[in-house]
């Protein structure tokens, strides 16, 4: 499934680090960038988290909260929050669902190799819980501050 720009964003309750959940209803009137990564603590993952947390007061001061979705356990999520002091929150798609509905999980390559996963993406939805903008097969570098930009246009 994709998404498509200018639709409502699925909704959706997850469970989260912390033991808590989160719905995508209870954060209307707020954008919300809301990133897919593979795996907590992994080399890329973990440059792009550490870039969501460095620019998280800017998404802040615009109104955005920053979720973080991947396949990983509550419990995974809550010891790789407190190694990189990560504030925001990181929600658990164990089931794989919100990936799938999003266009978040498939094939993917690496090394040669074809297998399914998480294919690293990052979608913008407003405070009306329309999706904006979307970001797929993301470069990590660079991409907190590509999407802040977009976050201040909203």
């Amino acid at each position: 499934m994709t998404i498509k720009i200018g639709s409502p964003a699925p909704d959706f309750t997850l469970p989260t680090d912390g033991g808590k959940k989160i719905s995508l209803k209870d954060l209307k009137g707020k954008n919300v960038v809301l990133y897919f990564y593979p795996k907590d603590d992994t080399p890329g993952c973990t440059r792009e988290a550490c870039a969501f947390r460095d620019n998280l007061p800017k998404f802040t001061s615009s109104d955005a909260t920053v979720i973080g979705v991947s396949r990983d356990s509550g419990e995974s999520h809550d010891q790789f929050k407190a190694k990189y002091q990560l504030p925001f929150t990181l929600a658990s798609d164990v089931d794989g669902k919100l990936s799938e509905a999003f266009g978040a999980w498939g094939e993917r390559e690496r090394d040669g190799k074809k297998t399914m996963g998480m294919i690293r993406s990052t979608f913008l939805i407003d405070k009306k819980g329309v999706v904006r903008k979307e970001w797929r097969n993301v470069n990590v570098d660079g991409h907190a501050e590509e999407v802040l930009n977009a976050v201040k246009t909203l």
